[in-house]
């Protein structure tokens, strides 16, 4: 079983944002375990104190690096080894990839900063990753936590009812998904595409990924330098170009 832990001052972010549909059930089904560690319970101090002011001067507080240590040394198994994940902008950028290798470990431990973040130390000693979801800030890494959590966790074995759901998945193949319809076939005049009402499988199956790779193709271009393409992807993005050069 998969043991996540985060160390943060919200633990009731965490609790809350886990308590819920996949992941949710998979803690039901004992699939994962995770727990959400009270930073401040690894603070010293009447005040419990996890932040001071950074040396060198500057705005903000810089977020103490004891706390961290100790909380981490509390949740480490000694039969188990962990992997300790920071979130920083200066970290590598959180993909699929990453999430299908996390998903494969058996224990977690999240770190979650906040205000000017985490004293270097920690970055240095202490995680083994320092990860980044992305070109933006945010106030702490609870949110960075929960979508690891949540990318990871639907990963595991038997999280998921119907396994080709994963399979069928953005990113799983290193494109962009297909679009998808249900009822009704007619809606306001926007109607489904027929070939998806036909019966034919193979039809079905060429036009979806067809899609795949006009998405991939106007939407995220980047993609395709990792995408591993076969000779009937390249024909039909061949097919895809003459059809638009008309």
């Amino acid at each position: 079983m998969l043991t996540i832990d985060v160390i943060t001052l919200f633990p009731e972010v965490i609790e809350a944002g886990t308590r819920y549909s996949i992941v949710g059930r998979a803690q039901e089904w004992g699939l994962v375990q995770i727990r959400a560690i009270q930073l401040r319970d690894f603070a010293e101090g009447k005040h419990r104190k996890t932040d001071d002011e950074p040396y060198g001067g500057g705005a903000g507080l810089v977020m103490k690096p004891e706390p961290f240590f100790r909380a981490v040394e509390f949740c480490r198994r000694p039969d188990v080894p962990a992997r300790i994940i920071l979130f920083e902008p200066q970290g590598v950028l959180y993909t699929q990839a990453v999430a299908q290798a996390l998903a494969e470990e058996q224990h977690l431990i999240l770190l979650c900063g906040h205000y000017e973040g985490v004293d270097a130390r920690v970055r240095d000693y202490l995680a083994t990753d320092v990860i980044s979801i992305g070109d933006y800030v945010l106030t702490g890494g609870e949110l960075p936590a929960l979508i690891l959590i949540d990318s990871v966790v639907r990963l595991l074995p038997g999280a998921i009812h119907s396994p080709e759901s994963l399979v069928q998945d953005s990113y799983a193949d290193g494109l962009l998904g297909y679009p998808q319809y249900t009822r009704p076939e007619e809606f306001r005049g926007m109607r489904v595409p027929p070939v998806l009402l036909s019966g034919n499988h193979q039809a079905i199956a060429r036009w979806r990924r067809k899609e795949q790779l006009r998405l991939t193709r106007t939407l995220r271009p980047d993609l395709f330098a990792r995408a591993c393409l076969t000779k009937e992807d390249l024909k039909l993005l061949q097919e895809l170009a003459e059809s638009e050069s008309r």
